[in-house]
């Protein structure tokens, strides 16, 4: 079930459709758009209406939008356009099909060091061209972290972004410090110096967001987490980050030392910026092994398995950690709490102890006891049940089938298109690969028939309404019309078309029509020079032949064969007359 959006329909800016909604945010909704000048699919993002009336808020949406188009890196969302439509402020963005970092862990827990690391270096790419170009993002989680269909990165919502100088591209002065008693971003990856009241910030709080992401990856969780957001901030500001190895074991020391240092609380300890992480994440990935970086977390790490029945196509509004302004008290910046203080009581005081009968303690170990047997019972039932769906992506369906025999499984193969996986190649699984399948119960295998393509049709000839509806029934799209004198084509037929005929193309595409005027009507040249009916005959395509006596080239047309506005075929010849003066 959705909600009614008054945006979904409109014409934004007299330019942008907005479709469908995409997802919400703690500043703005991002929506899917069309740009109706260009034809092409863009994301809109549109800021809170109850935020649009505030200075501040509107002019850190601007800001967003001159801070990335100063960007030009391919692991950076580009902006577009921006724009206001009533009170609607919005930035045109590039539209990344695919899903966020966030939906990655929610479905699959902890990555492998090599995923992670995939996906962290272009991370750090980014950010380091942010960084060196005077900007640094504030803002960096799972949920700005795209990764397209074909494994594309690419760090997305620059709406926090700061630069490193006293003002902005526009002249306007910016600040380097966070208001007093408030902070701004999302607390699971705020930096301490972010928290603190006089703390300035630079490109090393993205560094710090980034060593969380690191162990985020490694673990499938987050390294501080408590009942409400004052916790997590008393302990980003008093409790190092853990090593991830603590709770994913086997994961090499040198990930741990790269946590460690791009989570220091003190920003001196940590690297300059992101390109710099960048570097040392390299130098640690070319010091593991291979199965070091191919080693699977354990499974204490992954998300509990589901076994659906089926997929519904939904539209639904997941729950994700917002970007906010965060009240907070002053006594947490200023001291840490002390030892008596109530909320940080963790230890109850346990009651005297009393002498007990030995009855209920033997009771007691025989119920332990079945439930040990019967719990061992039926884990050797379960895993004689159940087994890891192996990965198989990029597989051929042949190699498919051998890998799932191997792992006591079989397939449902069916085919689907894909313009990223080659044909012949599996795309994908259900249940995913990594997650629990029963093993009586065939594994849904999706391979790809390749790209999906339709030649278009032979439209030249054709009338021009039954040339759109035969390109609606290719699957096409009729693009403009454009209208020119033929002296072959009947008036309202298709000249041609572009692309030409018999071109593959993708669905949808727009195919441009050229249709026929018929033949050209020779213009009216009575009354004019003889210079002056020339250059009409000769434009519109007539060759021309003077008759008659014109002495001194004075004189005007007094005739012309053939007669004004009749058709004629381009290239013929009229005869225009003179009078003597």
């Amino acid at each position: 079930m959705t909600l009614d959006d008054p945006l979904i329909g409109a014409l934004l800016d007299g330019r942008y459709r907005v479709d469908r909604r995409i997802a919400v945010g703690g500043m703005a909704t991002v929506y899917r758009g069309t740009d109706t000048r260009l034809d092409r699919v863009v994301a809109l993002k549109v800021m809170h209406p109850s935020l649009a009336a505030d200075a501040e808020f509107t002019g850190r949406f601007i800001r967003e939008a001159k801070a990335v188009a100063r960007l030009s890196h391919p692991n950076v969302v580009n902006v577009f356009d921006q724009g206001a439509d009533g009170r609607a402020v919005f930035l045109a963005m590039e539209y990344v099909p695919g899903r966020t970092l966030r939906d990655l862990l929610r479905d699959r827990g902890a990555l492998s060091p090599r995923a992670a690391l995939d996906i962290l270096e272009p991370v750090l790419a980014a950010l380091g061209a942010a960084h060196r170009a005077g900007l640094v993002h504030r803002d960096v989680k799972p949920e700005n972290v795209l990764i397209t269909d074909n494994g594309m990165v690419k760090v997305a919502d620059f709406g926090l972004v700061r630069l490193l100088t006293g003002t902005d591209g526009a002249g306007e002065a910016v600040t380097s410090t966070t208001s007093t008693g408030t902070v701004l971003g999302t607390v699971s990856y705020l930096a301490p110096e972010q928290i603190r009241q006089d703390g300035t910030t630079d490109q090393r709080v993205d560094v710090y967001a980034a060593g969380i992401l690191l162990y985020e990856m490694l673990t499938g969780a987050k390294p501080h987490t408590g009942e409400n957001a004052v916790q997590v901030i008393y302990r980003h500001l008093n409790e190092d980050v853990p090593a991830p190895s603590l709770a994913a074991p086997g994961l090499g020391r040198e990930l741990d030392a790269i946590v460690a240092a791009a989570t220091a609380r003190d920003p001196q300890a940590r690297p300059w910026d992101a390109v710099e992480l960048l570097a040392a994440l390299q130098r640690a990935r070319r010091s593991l092994t291979p199965s070091q970086l191919d080693a699977e977390p354990p499974a204490s790490t992954r998300p509990t398995p589901q076994f659906p029945t089926g997929e519904v196509t939904a539209v639904v509004d997941r729950p994700v950690e917002r970007t906010s302004v965060l009240e907070v008290p002053p006594g947490l910046l200023e001291a840490p709490p002390r030892r008596g203080d109530e909320t940080l009581t963790l230890t109850p005081q346990r009651p005297a102890a009393r002498r007990r009968s030995r009855t209920p303690l033997i009771w007691a170990a025989v119920v332990a006891v079945l439930l040990v047997l019967v719990g061992g019972a039926t884990y050797l039932l379960s895993n004689g049940l159940y087994t890891t769906v192996p990965p198989v992506l990029g597989q051929t369906e042949a190699q498919a089938v051998a890998t799932l025999e191997q792992a006591g499984l079989r397939g449902a193969f069916t085919q689907q298109f894909s313009e990223t996986v080659q044909a012949g190649q599996v795309l994908g699984t259900d249940p995913g690969v990594g997650a629990r399948a029963r093993k009586s119960e065939p594994v849904k295998v999706v391979v790809s028939k390749g790209p999906d393509r339709v030649p278009v049709p032979e439209l030249a000839g054709r009338p021009v309404e039954e040339a759109r509806k035969a390109l609606t029934d290719a699957r096409l799209t009729p693009g403009t019309t454009r209208e020119e004198f033929d002296d072959t084509v009947p008036s309202g037929s298709v000249i041609s078309a572009d692309p030409a005929a018999g071109t593959s193309v993708s669905p949808d595409t727009p195919v441009a029509l050229v249709v026929s005027k018929g033949m050209a009507p020779v213009p009216d040249v009575v009354g004019l020079t003889r210079d002056e009916a020339a250059k009409a005959l000769t434009d519109a395509g007539f060759a021309v032949q003077s008759s008659g006596l014109n002495l001194f080239g004075t004189g005007k047309v007094t005739a012309q064969t053939p007669a004004a506005g009749k058709p004629r075929p381009q290239g013929t010849t009229v005869v225009i007359s003179f009078g003597l003066f």
